[in-house]
């Protein structure tokens, strides 16, 4: 919304040196002009330091994406106030019939062809559940890769998969019905830290081979994960509210919720991968482009494997090559890539966004000098269980106030230099993969992350996860004034050096781990370690160099060492106390939601440990 006066123009937070009236366009769903055509008509405007397009309230089916550029600059496009427009980018599914056994069926046009295929659906705005095989969980496959993971920076894989190891998996017999259609289906290869979605080329019933046609991250079987799962079969559709696309038959199925009335229900399917793009060009960025209070759904994705974190599909908002850009305000779900993309930009804001129900990751964010605050995430990686919360990468990022929770991998992951991650809250993350956690960076230089609050991240096996994870190469870090609660492994630092863990209250019902493998040159000092089991520190020779003034208390008064030589852990022993840590109770008093105090007579005093206060972790503030 904006105002004028005489001597400044405030919109959606910018101040703009412009006395004279601001070039407005309005639009509405049903009138004459759509969004691209009123860019166009702002672009043909007398220059002016700022333009709106002011959005009605209402539902817009976008034929293509709108895409702002150079020639936008200054521009706002912004809901009407008090109004809700969605920008939608599918078009509406009707003309359903009867298809046998409680399902219904629309055909479409394209989808026989292969012009049109996709992998979402909403329905009722709700973003529906492919058919899948089997029902829950996942098969097991028989393939296997046998070669060393050499870890990132290390290369990767010893031996490089070759073509026939990327593009196969053997199954087992009994898994497939005879049934099983090679066009339709697309299998979930799940690897250690990701997964690779991928299309079928043949099915071989002679020697249970399955051929896909296009490769996969990594080779099924490797890091020893034989996990699969079939999706888009007729067979697979097992309960209300699933779907799949049968491009045999060149239609749409979909098994109705009760209630829903396929007369009445509003399906939409995807044709767009961006609903809206910001970008310019490498000499000529897009500039100081706002969008504010709008709302945006319903997006495609490519069929093909999405690499670490789904981060090959695009987002339902996109930005490239942009500078001083805000996005202020917005709701983006159902989204079947990332909710929001962002790459090679510098300045950008994104404030109280509400992403949700994202098929990949909800916010990507890489260049310079971004802030996202404010913003709730959660219920990401609908398709991809890679995805990521928020992920960054860059300079001089700050993530602050942000809410992340029901993520299946890491909840906000950042990679780069001088970043501030503080204030944000972070609960139900690594809900299906592994070696993740909470807050996780690998190649970090002096980052801070600080006050945050992290709760309930179950360990689902594998590499395990963690609340705070310094991976590869990251160094100078300072992991200060957080709280872990419920979180078996609170921190785990991997081939990272001299970074610091501080005032930190670890607390967990359960056995603990402390983890540092072929890391060294670690400050761990002033925390409060806390479990009710057993508690173990996995630290290589050099790991920790110093671990003064630490409150450690195991409910089970066993507190043990395992000293790591790589990654072989020799037998555990005790762990005696060292430079002037204690093994006592901490005096932690009953705590507000979010405070962190000690009694009057608890030896942290007298340690020097300081009070946490995560109150105001999240948007909202006291979790």
């Amino acid at each position: 919304m904006c105002r004028f006066t005489p001597l400044v123009l405030i919109c959606a937070g910018i101040l703009c040196a412009q006395t004279k009236p601001v070039p407005t366009v309005t639009v509405s769903p049903d009138g004459p002009m759509s969004l691209a055509a009123a860019r166009d008509q702002l672009r043909n405007a007398e220059p002016a330091v700022l333009k709106r397009i002011v959005v009605r309230g209402g539902k817009y089916f976008l034929a293509g994406t709108l895409l702002l550029d150079q020639r936008d600059s200054g521009l706002v496009v912004e809901a009407y106030p008090g109004e809700k427009p969605i920008l939608y980018g599918g078009r509406r599914i009707s003309n359903w019939k009867p298809d046998g056994g409680g399902l219904w069926a629309a055909e479409l046009p394209g989808v026989k062809d292969g012009t049109w295929d996709f992998r979402m659906l909403s329905v009722n705005g709700e973003f529906r559940h492919r058919s899948r095989l089997p029902e829950t969980g996942a098969f097991e496959h028989l393939s296997e890769f046998k070669v060393k993971w050499m870890g990132t920076t290390g290369g990767g894989w010893q031996r490089k998969p070759t073509s026939e190891e990327l593009t196969t998996l053997r199954y087992r017999p009994t898994d497939l019905p005879d049934s099983f259609d090679p066009a339709n289906a697309e299998i979930t290869v799940y690897h250690m830290w990701d997964e690779s979605l991928v299309r079928l080329a043949s099915i071989d019933r002679a020697t249970h081979i399955l051929r896909f046609r296009s490769p996969t991250n990594h080779p099924a079987g490797g890091f020893d994960v034989r996990k699969y799962v079939v999706w888009n079969l007729r067979e697979g559709m097992k309960r209300p509210g699933q779907w799949y696309l049968d491009r045999t038959a060149g239609k749409v199925v979909y098994w109705p919720m009760p209630g829903e009335d396929m007369a009445t229900a509003e399906v939409i399917a995807p044709t767009l991968e961006e609903v809206v793009r910001i970008a310019g060009g490498k000499e000529a960025p897009a500039r100081h482009i706002t969008l504010a209070g709008l709302t945006v759904s319903v997006t495609n994705t490519p069929a093909k494997a999405g690499g670490f974190g789904a981060g090959a599909y695009g987002g339902a908002v996109a930005l490239d090559s942009a500078e001083d850009c805000r996005l202020l305000n917005l709701t983006v779900f159902n989204a079947g890539g990332q909710g929001i993309k962002a790459r090679n930009t510098v300045r950008l804001v994104v404030w109280n966004s509400d992403v949700h129900s994202t098929g990949a990751s909800g916010i990507v964010v890489h260049g310079e000098d971004a802030e996202l605050r404010g913003n709730l995430v959660h219920h990401s990686g609908v398709t991809y269980p890679s995805a990521l919360g928020i992920s960054c990468n860059g300079k001089r990022l700050r993530i602050v106030h942000n809410e992340v929770h029901d993520v299946p991998y890491t909840a906000i992951l950042f990679g780069g230099s001088g970043h501030l991650l503080e204030a944000n809250l972070v609960y139900r993350a690594m809900l299906e993969l592994h070696d993740g956690a909470a807050f996780y960076t690998g190649l970090g230089r002096n980052i801070t992350i600080r006050g945050n609050m992290v709760r309930d991240i179950p360990d689902t096996g594998g590499y395990g996860s963690s609340a705070y994870y310094l991976d590869e190469l990251s160094e100078n870090c300072t992991v200060e004034g957080n709280v872990s609660l419920n979180v078996a492994r609170p921190t785990h630092n991997h081939i990272a050096r001299r970074n610091f863990i501080r005032n930190n209250i670890f607390l967990h019902d359960g056995d603990m781990k402390l983890t540092f493998p072929r890391s060294n040159g670690y400050v761990v000092e002033r925390n409060v370690i806390q479990a009710s089991g057993e508690i173990t520190f996995r630290v290589p020779e050099d790991g920790v160099a110093a671990m003064p003034g630490n409150i450690i208390f195991s409910g089970t008064g066993k507190v043990n060492l395992e000293t790591m030589t790589q990654y072989s852990l020799e037998k555990p022993i005790p762990m005696a106390p060292r430079d002037g840590s204690v093994y006592t109770n901490p005096g932690l008093q009953s705590p507000a939601p979010g405070i962190y105090r000690f009694s009057p007579d608890s030896p942290a005093v007298r340690l020097g440990i300081q009070p946490v206060d995560v109150r105001g972790a999240g948007r909202g503030g006291v979790n």
